[in-house]
């Protein structure tokens, strides 16, 4: 009987780069972002003029797309690694428990969908 993969070499690797494509972008943000010489004279720090009302009505469901693409993105980042790393489990012979627990994972993820599809979550009106 084989072991789990042996190796946290490609999960730090991808820990290292996640952390500093993410240090990089913020540094070079405040960087080059531009410089102001004095504070805008209205509520907003950009320096734009508002206009209407800040209690305004506005529609939630984008926010609610929004929310439901991370869920899915999320889940697509989870697939990769397991679909990759299955055989090495298999070799190990954890690789039927894992086959299982990615179908819980989904099942949950599937009743999910199937509830905002009823509640009517991806109905544009």
């Amino acid at each position: 009987m084989g072991s789990a993969p042996d190796s946290f070499a490609p999960i730090l690797l991808q820990l290292m780069l996640g952390v500093g494509f993410s240090a990089l972008i913020l540094s070079l943000a405040f960087l080059l972002n531009p410089k102001k010489k004095s504070k805008p004279q209205d509520t907003f720090e950009c320096g734009v003029t508002y206009y209407g009302d800040a209690r305004g009505l506005f529609n939630i469901k984008f926010y609610l797309v929004a929310v439901l693409f991370i869920l899915f993105d999320i889940e697509a980042v989870f697939l990769y690694p397991w679909a990759v790393n299955l055989i090495g489990f298999k070799e190990a012979g954890l690789g039927t428990f894992f086959l299982f627990e990615m179908f819980f994972f989904l099942l949950i993820l599937v009743v999910g969908l199937y509830y905002i599809w009823k509640k009517g979550a991806l109905e544009w009106d």
